[in-house]
């Protein structure tokens, strides 16, 4: 008997009565089934709000990246149990491993990026700050805060794990506890995954659960607090952006759709170039990877009319020699589509295409999977198309075969490349390949108003290139149109886009008590105390010193000109510097900035271990020979990473405001200066 899968709602598994088989992509034989009990979307959404959303808070940026990190690192440790059931969705090991570990390496790069870029606490400031009246008392600013509502993930089927993964790493570190739905037909992958992060013990409870098989009512059963997620057709997507309860609580819904995604093989390419062969590689690659079920495969591959030939003949040539049939057996390059009902909807699609357009590879009729047991598989043979007259065929744009199906288009000048590309209605990502970058220049402008994401290929990009089909954590996933017109990944924008932005208004002293951060104009905490001689625990936002005074003479210019090696005519040519703006020499302004650290730094062994950099840096006014300088260094930001050094000694961030003002009481510099502080305790 296979094994009935089970959802995890409020805490606990449920499903006991099997209901849809689900069957191997490989031989055909039932792998598992959905449960056929009915799931309480209230208890779930209750669970969520009650039992995820304080557990999820109570914990700040810092500390759900580190849970991001170790949950990482867990499925990492397990990913063979994954692996040996994701084979049944048709994959190969290497699309197993854009799923598994893909979607492993999407939280590690989660917990990267909130370490280093989110502050302690659960309020962003989205700076800076300014005034908003004359005499400096009113002020504004951006702030983010969670939610406080919960995520819905709906996911498509071809990537079962990194699909949900890529969704909750985000959402966890905005504070957003997540309802996850996986496509039935390999929810028993997902499942698996879920279990083991049940099992770690890592996430606070009500963190995420899991549905597996519909929905119901639990759209119906959100509020405007929450969000929606949905990657899939975009049909459904079309249909679930208009759900009654989604519209009537400006429900924040964010959709990634299928999308007709292009490749332009520029006019500059012949094929005696290197980049002629690297198109035909990436046009084979993304129809073979994962047999073509990608939403950012690449569907219509747009080619110079005089190249034609010579693409085709070599995709065919490349093509024939891609083993299809069961992953385990050696050789094969190519797997099965993930379900029966793929492989019937992606045979009708391709019937639709070939009304208009020709076929240059495949079409079946030898087509012999490999492997024992394969007759009862999903295998589709790779099939590229060839659509003569582009321009004038409407399916070609319109129709997607979701497999490893491409369609061959000539163009007549990039203009003309560029109206097939636009003929997408929006794409999630496009790829170039040129070796001239005025090409590049001139094309990539006018197809970014239709792209989430535009790959330029050439030879030297290449040496590193992820490829046409490859979202990245860091870059923007999503796109235009018929693309779903949302936008997932990004880094930290991920994050950002799942909590509410609020503007704030109020004095400096009222806005560095609210942001955790000082801003010029506050009230200041002045002791007996350099704030250097402070623990990171002990250190007040705000806790300042105003240093001794400094003149700056003919002597500080010569001898640091000498030290660096700066002789620029301003600070040396008395004749040339009376004829410049300023009507005189001035001082460098690294020598103001070095002077300034002179002024304000504790020179004895103390708490501050070390300064790593500098931001905002601005030389507002110059500083003239007998000018006078004097710096204010306050304690602006404090950001604790949970980190220990070598020798145990705990450690935080801390970011100081400076201001170096002359004899007149003008600014003449300004930056932040970032350093690591120890902990007492």
């Amino acid at each position: 008997m296979s094994q009935v899968l089970q959802s995890f709602i409020g805490g606990q598994w449920i499903g006991q009565q099997g209901a849809q088989a689900l069957r191997s992509a490989i031989n055909g034989a039932t792998v598992a089934q959905t449960h056929a009990e009915a799931i309480d979307f209230g208890d779930a959404v209750h669970f969520a709000r009650t039992v995820g959303l304080p557990n999820l808070l109570k914990l700040d940026f810092q500390e759900r990246a580190q849970r991001l990190k170790a949950l990482a690192k867990y499925l990492g440790e397990h990913k063979e149990q994954l692996y040996a059931i994701s084979a049944h969705t048709g994959a190969t090991r290497a699309d197993s491993w854009v799923d598994i570990e893909g979607g492993a390496g999407t939280l590690f790069a989660y917990a990267s990026m909130g370490s280093n870029e989110l502050p302690s606490g659960n309020l962003i400031h989205e700076g800076p700050a300014f005034p908003l009246g004359k005499k400096g008392g009113f002020a504004g600013t951006h702030i983010l805060v969670p939610r406080g509502g919960i995520a819905v993930h709906i996911n498509a089927f071809n990537f079962p794990i990194w699909g949900l993964l890529e969704k909750f790493a985000p959402s966890f570190l905005a504070g957003m506890p997540c309802i996850g739905k996986p496509a039935s037909s390999t929810s028993y992958l997902t499942e698996a995954m879920v279990r083991l992060v049940e099992q770690s013990g890592i996430l606070p409870a009500g963190a995420l659960q899991l549905v597996i098989g519909s929905t119901g009512d639990l759209l119906d059963r959100l509020n405007g607090q929450d969000v929606v997620t949905f990657t899939g057709s975009a049909d459904t997507a079309a249909m679930l952006r208009v759900h009654p309860n989604v519209v009537k609580n400006s429900i924040p819904f964010n959709a990634e759709a299928d999308s007709l995604n292009c490749a332009i093989l520029a006019p500059d390419v012949t094929p005696d170039d290197e980049e002629f062969d690297l198109f035909v590689k990436e046009v084979a690659r993304e129809m073979t990877v994962k047999a073509g079920q990608k939403c950012t495969a690449i569907r219509r591959a747009i080619v110079p009319r005089q190249h034609l030939d010579a693409v085709a003949e070599k995709l065919q040539a490349r093509l024939a020699k891609v083993v299809v049939g069961d992953p385990s057996v050696e050789g094969v390059k190519m797997g099965a589509l993930a379900s029966h009902a793929q492989q019937a909807d992606v045979a009708e699609r391709v019937a639709l295409l070939r009304q208009s357009a020709e076929l240059v590879f495949g079409g079946g009729a030898d087509f012999k999977p490999v492997g024992q047991g394969v007759e009862g598989g999903a295998f589709f043979q790779p099939t590229l198309l060839l659509c003569q007259k582009p321009l004038h065929t409407d399916s070609v744009h319109d129709v997607e075969a979701f497999g490893p199906v491409s369609t061959l288009m000539p163009y007549d000048g990039i203009h003309e490349a560029l109206q097939l590309a636009a003929r997408g209605q929006g794409s999630l990502v496009g790829t170039l390949v040129t070796k001239d970058p005025q090409v590049a220049a001139r094309v990539i402008p006018v197809a970014a108003a239709l792209h989430g994401r535009l790959h330029i290929l050439d030879r030297e990009a290449a040496v590193e290139s992820t490829g046409h089909g490859s979202p990245l954590p860091p870059l923007k996933h999503g796109g235009p149109g018929r693309a779903g017109g949302g936008e997932e990944l990004g880094g930290i924008r991920a994050v950002k886009h799942l909590m509410q932005r609020t503007a704030l208004q109020g004095s400096p002293t009222m806005i560095a008590a609210v942001t955790g951060e000082y801003m010029r104009g506050a009230k200041l905490i002045e002791t007996e105390v350099h704030p250097f001689r402070r623990y990171f625990e002990e250190l007040q936002i705000g806790e300042s010193l105003l240093t001794h005074r400094r003149t700056v003479g003919e002597a500080d210019i010569v001898a640091f000109g000498g030290l660096s090696g700066d002789y620029f005519y301003m600070h040396f040519d008395e004749i040339a510097a009376k004829d410049s703006p300023f009507g005189k020499r001035i001082a460098h302004g690294y020598f103001v900035l070095s002077a300034a650290a002179g002024l304000f730094v504790s020179p004895a062994p103390g708490p501050v271990l070390a300064n790593y950099g500098l931001d905002t840096l601005r030389f507002v006014k110059p500083v003239g020979i007998g000018d006078t300088i004097q710096a204010r260094l306050t304690a602006k930001r404090k950001i604790d990473r949970q980190k220990k050094d070598a020798n145990g000694v705990g450690q935080g961030v801390v970011a100081w405001d400076v201001e170096v003002t002359n004899q007149l009481g003008e600014v003449v510099a300004s930056y932040d200066i970032l350093t690591l502080v120890a902990k007492k305790g």
